[in-house]
């Protein structure tokens, strides 16, 4: 059986629009997106996924088109390994996701997770692209259940303090993240 879904979201901070593709089946999901935004002088993203069936990243492609020129990313999952633009990343090691900033789709990944455990709290580190500048750095996440579809998330690694709410549908897709994103549509 093939699942398929799209999800808009738009920018509160600054002007921008996201669409989203999740098609789902048997052996994973394939994710595509395009981000437009006026951000950092204005740029395209396109970014595709590949996950398996339990919602863990395996493979991540993304390309940015802006003033200051294209660039391309490319990250995969070896086990535990990660591997970015064909180079071993010994420093994301152990790291469980990968955590694109221009998207609130990557807090789905960490949102599923935490569902499924039924726990309050999840602490886990990332993969974190800049998505400015498609710098891939380590960093650390925490989310904690305040109560059904609503969740704090805490960046613990790259801007530390920094907090915000999200309101989440039943499947974990962020519907409004406070002062960042909001589903149009």
């Amino acid at each position: 059986m093939v699942v398929s879904k799209t999800v808009f979201w738009r920018r509160l901070d600054t002007d921008g629009l996201e669409r989203l593709s999740v098609v789902e089946n048997e052996h994973g999901l394939r994710i595509d997106g395009t981000i437009l935004t006026t951000e950092d002088g204005g740029c395209r993203v396109d970014h595709r996924w590949q996950l398996d069936p339990g919602w863990r990243v395996l493979d991540v492609a993304i390309t940015r088109a802006g003033s200051d020129g294209d660039k391309t990313l490319r990250l995969w999952r070896t086990r535990d390994r990660w591997m970015v633009n064909g180079q071993p990343r010994p420093d994301l090691d152990g790291a469980l996701e990968v955590d694109l900033s221009l998207t609130p789709f990557c807090n789905t990944l960490a949102l599923r997770r935490l569902m499924a455990a039924g726990d309050g709290t999840l602490v886990l580190d990332v993969a974190y692209v800049d998505g400015a500048t498609l710098d891939v750095l380590r960093s650390r996440q925490g989310y904690d259940r305040i109560a059904d579809g609503l969740y704090r998330y805490r960046d613990l690694g790259i801007a530390p303090g920094f907090e915000a709410m999200l309101d989440v549908d039943e499947s974990g897709f962020v519907v409004q993240y406070e002062g960042l994103f909001a589903r149009a549509g």
